[in-house]
């Protein structure tokens, strides 16, 4: 069996994926708090009679955190997140986790998500603001003051590095494990009048397909060797039988 053709297929299926991950990437890369999606491959080892076999994995995908640019809005019910720190929102699937901070203050003063989902404080409940108060002022710690008057604070909640995150509406994410409020705000926190921007980097996403183009080459290359290989043989062995 020529498992050199097995190989280069269990390859073009990896890339096949990383190519999706990458056009996912470039496709939000304007969308505030997007998080970009990666691929983690792994060689998986068969044996083929006595001689061992490295396969590509199919890749297992995964959501960056490192964070993006804040952009300045100017808009005071925007934030930009600060530190680690997601903020939370509820929704009929559950509570799911965010950095895109445009917020939005309906008629009767509740504040939601640019998606229409009700953004939560640090104990999980909804935050109402008082439409008739004034200017809206938020603090680093997420405070929100109107008119002179505190009206609540918006959560910060600090996800499980070891989380699996899948994505949800827009940017959002829900991890496999609980999340936890922020309590420290030396380094964490938000900023009014920005949004954080997505952290794909469209030039290294440009550069991954060029080389992902090259490889896919190289790879249809060894196909085309093996499966010429395989006719030789065959044209042989049927020769001298």
């Amino acid at each position: 069996m020529q498992s050199e053709l097995y190989v280069t297929l269990s390859a073009q299926v990896a890339l096949d994926r990383r190519l999706t991950t990458i056009a996912t990437n470039i496709a939000n890369q304007s969308t505030p708090g997007y998080r970009a999606e990666e691929v983690d491959f792994k060689a998986l080892v068969s044996r083929s009679g006595d001689t061992p076999v490295a396969y590509v994995s199919h890749g297992d995908t995964y959501i960056s955190r490192q964070p993006g640019v804040p952009i300045k809005t100017d808009n005071p019910l925007d934030v930009a997140v600060q530190g680690d720190g997601w903020l939370a929102l509820q929704t009929p699937a559950g509570t799911a986790y965010t950095r895109d901070g445009r917020m939005r203050m309906q008629p009767g003063g509740a504040l939601q998500s640019v998606g229409g989902y009700p953004v939560l404080d640090a104990g999980n409940s909804p935050i109402t603001l008082d439409p008739d108060a004034g200017p809206v002022t938020i603090a680093q710690d997420g405070m929100i003051t109107q008119g002179g008057r505190q009206i609540g604070a918006i959560g910060l909640f600090s996800l499980d590095n070891s989380a699996k995150l899948k994505r949800f509406d827009n940017s959002s994410v829900m991890p496999s494990k609980p999340a936890t409020p922020v309590l420290d705000f030396t380094q964490n926190g938000v900023t009014q009048g920005y949004v954080e921007g997505a952290n794909v980097n469209p030039l290294m996403e440009m550069e991954k397909l060029i080389l992902l183009s090259r490889t896919f080459e190289n790879v249809n290359s060894a196909i085309n060797g093996s499966e010429a290989s395989l006719k030789d043989a065959i044209k042989v062995l049927g020769g001298s039988a």
